[in-house]
């Protein structure tokens, strides 16, 4: 440990050499010979000086030279972590000066003044030296206990203050570190690889704050006509440069302030605002012109072709983003039937599944009293080795007439209308009920938006909770993104609100949606669960695996748990295990089970594993978290 002294009297060099001159241990040599003539082999051996800090002593009698040591020691990297400094030193700098110089050279060494008469009051010292927590005092004539005292104890802070700005400096660099893997990680959740225009996910919230913000806008569906044609005969690299060739295209004559977007395969959205359906019409008749070019690829003439469907709303209508989608693509189908190259506005006609909604959303609303809907549970298992800690409850309807519908049809339905409440309090009240067949495990019950922005929310889930005798803490409130965008603020809240209770908190298909960085740190959360169709392309796309890790690791660093949805396969497991995935979920444990066989499950505790994709008929259906 290094140590400064400053003082113009060499009486007081010797005083300062006596209080740290080099411990021996000769007494205890003694010791131990004179307990081995008493007691023999068994004497006690007693502790050596181990914990006595060595002191490297610069002695100055200067202050200019004091200042000088410093600027040597910061500029060797050796710097000093106390000064012993006398007040009067004539004819040099005195030593309120010298402490001034030496600070401001370095701002982490502790100084202490030593002094039998001062010039100068220690208010003065401190403002000139400061901070008052680094500048300290002794009064001449010192005790060498005093001086060896204080040498030690601010060695000692010296060093921990260095650890700590250490792990602070370290702490900083991989807060930026994740940062960075977040904006990566959105980009490619976000962007096309092939195109780096927007993908899917971007258009879709893109199409949805349209809807939110009102006024009229057209999305447009654009597939291009016989490129199958140029796969097969030029190849997959002809096929991409295709493809590039046509959003470029797409780019410069679509109207300005669109965005395009490409969804998959030959097929791009375009987003723009129009006066009516008239001129958005027209505004996707060029665009065909403009497509209807000859293209050189890879060497070869290639003639492109498109065809399009659009649909126009207006935003106040509260349209659901995937189903104007829909409703474009609908329209694309009858352009492609119409002889291609061609453009085709959506008008109500196109939609057989009008009249099928209407008679669904009816059959909905006496589903209840006719016994035709259950819950399935689907066991979620922790990482480490295989335990069953929880349920995710998932709603199922059987109807005479239909046969089983998929949540994902029926959901958005009950949605649009007030059957969402009746039915979020049925599966509440049902999921509630099995708890007591359970030794411990908790039930996860989706919540739709709707349902969340429900008046009192809270109190109703706390009511509800609390009639059925049911801890907290058993239930885990599953809700998406989307539920808390609309509203930051009051979302924040409410789940406050929840977890203060003792209710379970996770963020459903994370990174789908407006995932970031600011919705975890802002949301009382407890876990975050990777949709399944990250997990699906892990084996495929290493975009996939760097969003899974990412995910991962953001959940670690943040403290949440990780629940990976979707699991399938063995190898699956085995990624995601190595990934660090804290919980998993998915087929390969067990599809969605009743309640006596979830029962069986939860006693048992621990569960295996297989490759199973069959015997569920929603098991090739895709859905989200409150659809199942």
């Amino acid at each position: 440990m290094r140590i400064l002294i400053v003082d113009d009297e060499p009486a007081m060099h010797d005083s300062y050499r006596r209080c740290f001159a080099p411990v021996e241990n000769a007494g205890a040599e003694v010791l131990s010979g004179m307990a081995a003539e008493l007691f023999g082999d068994d004497a006690p051996t007693p502790p050596a000086i181990d914990d006595v800090i060595d002191f490297d002593a610069v002695h100055c009698m200067q202050g200019l030279d004091a200042v000088a040591e410093v600027e040597a020691s910061i500029a060797q990297g050796v710097p000093f972590a106390v000064a012993f400094i006398d007040v009067r030193m004539p004819p040099g700098i005195d030593g309120k000066e010298t402490a001034a110089r030496i600070r401001a050279i370095d701002p982490n060494i502790n100084l202490v003044i030593v002094t039998g008469f001062s010039d100068f009051s220690p208010i003065e010292i401190s403002k000139a030296a400061g901070p008052a927590d680094k500048i300290f005092y002794i009064a001449k004539p010192f005790e060498i206990a005093e001086v060896v005292q204080t040498a030690t104890a601010l060695g000692q802070r010296w060093q921990l203050d260095r650890d700590l700005a250490a792990a602070m400096a370290k702490l900083h660099e991989q807060s930026a570190e994740l940062a960075a893997n977040e904006s990566k990680a959105l980009h490619l959740a976000t962007h096309d690889s092939l195109t780096e225009a927007p993908n899917r996910l971007a258009f879709v919230k893109a199409l949805a704050e349209k809807s939110r913000d009102g006024g009229m806008f057209a999305t447009a569906m654009v597939d291009l006509d016989r490129f199958k044609l140029v796969n097969d005969t030029l190849g997959h690299l002809a096929g991409d440069e295709l493809i590039r060739a046509i959003c470029d295209i797409l780019h410069k004559n679509v109207p300005e302030g669109a965005i395009v977007a490409r969804l998959g395969g030959d097929e791009f959205g375009v987003l723009f605002e129009t006066a009516g359906e008239q001129a958005a019409v027209m505004a996707c008749d060029r665009i065909v012109t403009a497509c209807a070019s000859s293209f050189r690829i890879l060497g070869h003439s290639v003639q492109g072709a498109a065809s399009i469907g659009v649909v126009v709303v207006e935003g106040e209508d509260g349209r659901d983003p995937v189903d104007v989608m829909r409703r474009a693509d609908l329209a694309l189908n009858h352009a492609k039937k119409s002889g291609r190259g061609v453009v085709r506005a959506f008008d109500e006609s196109m939609d057989e599944s009008v009249r099928f909604r209407r008679r669904i959303e009816g059959g909905l609303g006496q589903a209840i009293e006719r016994g035709e809907l259950s819950l399935a549970y689907q066991p979620i298992v922790a990482g480490a080795d295989m335990e069953v800690v929880g349920f995710e409850a998932l709603l199922r309807w059987q109807t005479e007439e239909f046969g089983p519908i998929s949540p994902a049809l029926f959901i958005p339905i009950a949605e649009e209308s007030n059957l969402i409440h009746e039915l979020g309090d049925w599966v509440l009240d049902e999921a509630l009920k099995v708890l007591d067949q359970w030794p411990g495990q908790y039930v996860s019950v989706n919540f739709s938006p709707r349902q969340f922005r429900r008046q009192n929310f809270v109190g109703y889930v706390m009511e509800r909770v609390q009639r059925a005798g049911i801890a907290p803490a058993r239930v885990q409130i599953e809700i998406t993104e989307t539920a808390i965008f609309d509203n930051a603020e009051r979302a924040a809240e409410t789940l406050y609100k929840l977890r203060q209770m003792g209710f379970r908190i996770a963020l459903d298909d994370f990174g789908t949606g407006y995932s970031s960085l600011y919705n975890i740190r802002k949301f009382a959360l407890d876990c975050l669960k990777i949709d399944k169709s990250f997990i699906d392309g892990m084996g495929r796309e290493k975009e996939s695996a760097a969003i899974v890790h990412s995910i991962v690791h953001l959940g670690k660093a943040l403290g949440l748990g990780v629940v990976a949805e979707g699991v399938e396969t063995e190898a699956q497991v085995q990624a995601l295990r190595l990934a660090g995935a804290s919980h998993l979920q998915g087929y390969y444990f067990s599809r969605p089970v009743p309640a006596e066989a979830a029962a069986e499950m939860a006693n048992a505790r621990y569960i295996g594993g297989k490759d199973d994709l069959d015997g569920d008929e929603f098991a090739i259906l895709t859905g989200n978290g409150t659809n199942g």
